[in-house]
């Protein structure tokens, strides 16, 4: 970690294996600085990683990078002890919070952390990026609320790649908040709510059964993607409702 007028830079990384006994072992597991990864009880042969925020953060000018690797029959599960709040820094400029995931054939991940919230006056950028093997298998939630409770947002802008055996099967990016090009927040994108969420699944056998594209109640639907994958997408008042939407959303896709 370096920390300087630019901001703070960290990264912390995790690696998934397949420990030949029915279980899944961390052989990496290492964060720095506002990144720490702690290792929590799992359940059967799934390994369990809670991502720790140390410091406050990411602020003005920080760059923050999470990366998470996993092998031929290894699964894992990665949640996030609290909420992630992007905030004004002393540092000018952008801050920017990179994931980067990678699960070979046969593995699977859980990608689970709890929301990001754009504080006022706050600038992010976070870019997500997975690739998967063929018969990989992926659950990814992804949840943006637009300032705390009573404040304005700050700015915040996302994008997020999947690609399946290297072919993309998703890439999309949002901007939100000052700055932002106009009409973030109109019927078409936010349509005013404060809340806006994403699970990313992909299965194997969605390949020969696509799921059916369908309405789930105001401001979320299912759509099958190119490829064994399919997406939710949740807009909601506040993030409590947002939350509801997506675990319903994962219980009907199960």
């Amino acid at each position: 970690m370096t920390a300087a007028v630019t901001g703070v830079r960290a990264t912390a990384r995790m690696l998934a294996r397949d420990d030949g006994r029915g279980g899944t072992s961390l052989p990496v597991l290492e964060g720095d600085g506002p990144l720490a990864l702690r290792r929590t009880r799992g359940s059967g042969g799934e390994a369990h990683v809670m991502l720790v925020g140390a410091m406050s953060g990411p602020l003005g000018g920080d760059h923050f990078t999470v990366e998470a690797g996993v092998e031929t029959g290894a699964r894992l599960r990665v949640g996030s002890a609290a909420a992630t709040i992007a905030l004004p820094g002393q540092a000018k400029g952008e801050a920017r919070y990179d994931v980067r995931l990678s699960v070979a054939d046969g593995g699977e991940l859980r990608w689970l952390p709890e929301q990001l919230i754009s504080a006022h006056g706050s600038d992010l950028y976070v870019t997500t990026r997975v690739d998967l093997g063929a018969t990989a298998r992926l659950v990814l939630r992804e949840e943006q609320v637009l300032g705390r409770v009573g404040e304005e947002q700050g700015r915040l802008g996302s994008r997020m790649v999947v690609r399946v055996a290297g072919r993309a099967v998703l890439d999309q990016e949002l901007a939100c908040g000052p700055g932002a090009p106009g009409g973030w927040d109109g019927p078409a994108v936010l349509a005013g709510h404060r809340a806006v969420g994403q699970v990313v699944v992909v299965r194997p056998e969605f390949a020969n059964e696509p799921v059916a594209a369908r309405v789930l109640g105001e401001g979320a639907v299912i759509v099958p993607l190119a490829g064994p994958a399919a997406l939710v997408t949740a807009v909601a008042p506040d993030a409590l409702r947002l939350r509801r939407i997506l675990d319903e959303a994962l219980i009907s896709l199960s």
